[in-house]
């Protein structure tokens, strides 16, 4: 399945593609920036905690990711832990 996967990514790469959602009253650019500003802010709201020690750093990235994590993001092979 993943070979053709990549043979139908590598074949639309190609193209022009048009999606169209009829009756849809969403605003794209809108809802992305308030998705991405929320995100912010909660990344924004765990750096500045002082509360956490240096040595606690890690949980804080660990935080941040679950952060993209929960907006559809991730960290990628970074995250493999």
């Amino acid at each position: 399945m993943e070979l053709y996967k990549d043979i139908l990514v590598r074949m639309l790469r190609s193209r022009l593609v048009e999606v169209k959602f009829t009756n849809c009253t969403i605003d794209p650019n809108a809802a992305v920036e308030m998705t991405c500003y929320n995100m912010l802010k909660q990344i924004k709201a765990i750096i500045e905690d002082e509360s956490l020690e240096d040595s606690e750093c890690f949980q804080k990235i660990e935080e941040i990711v679950k952060t993209f994590e929960l907006f559809g993001s991730d960290g990628g092979s970074r995250h493999d832990f």
